[in-house]
């Protein structure tokens, strides 16, 4: 059995990261090779977020006691919380050959390519910074001061989309989403094109020894 990918995808709040994962997901309905990896944050809930839904919500003191046990692929701190992804979990799901998405920042994503140089990185970016804010203040969920906040730190995040492999401009939804879908799926026809080359190099090959 061939082993999973992993993806990473990374924006700025508000660039439509969210949206355009779930909305990947749903273009995979009923295909159970690509899985999302749900991140263990210490920030409270959101109104309509469910535990090991959205994330799995701890706290800090129980966040620094997996960090000291090894458990995450990843973590980092943004905006005060820590979030980190399952080893474990993410382990389990690239041995049985499903492919993990990541929904990480820049930080969890340098992490992550330092452990497995081969995942594939997506940057997501608005059309522009016009955009980006009038998209946050239609939230209506944060003062201007947070809204500010958001945009700097939106600017410094944006600074590292060059560690990506690929940049989506988020301007049209669907092609945004057609982009994602795509990328995803070239991988993927990538590595079944180069199982027959090494099987025919390397008889045997495709049955792991260890």
């Amino acid at each position: 059995m061939k082993k999973g990918q992993l993806f990473i995808v990374s924006a700025p709040s508000g660039a439509g990261k969210s949206s355009l994962i779930s909305a990947l997901l749903s273009r995979f309905n009923g295909d159970d090779s690509l899985r999302l990896s749900i991140s263990h944050t210490t920030r409270a809930p959101r109104p309509g977020e469910v535990d090991h839904v959205a994330y799995h919500f701890v706290s800090e003191e129980e966040f620094k006691a997996l960090i000291a046990r090894g458990a995450f692929y990843e973590y980092a701190n943004v905006f005060g919380h820590y979030y980190g992804t399952s080893r474990e979990i993410v382990e389990q799901w690239v041995s049985e050959g499903r492919d993990v998405l990541f929904d990480i920042d820049w930080q969890g994503a340098r992490q992550i390519r330092r452990i497995s140089p081969e995942a594939r990185s997506i940057f997501i970016i608005p059309p522009s910074l016009e955009e980006l804010r009038r998209r946050l203040n239609s939230r209506g969920q944060d003062s201007e001061e947070v809204i500010n906040g958001r945009m700097e730190k939106a600017l410094r995040e944006i600074s590292h989309y060059s560690e990506y492999d690929h940049v989506i401009i988020n301007d049209d939804f669907d092609t945004a989403l057609n982009e994602l879908r795509s990328i995803i799926l070239a991988a993927r026809d990538e590595t079944a094109l180069k199982a027959p080359e090494v099987e025919s190099l390397f008889p045997g090959s495709s049955s792991p020894r260890d």
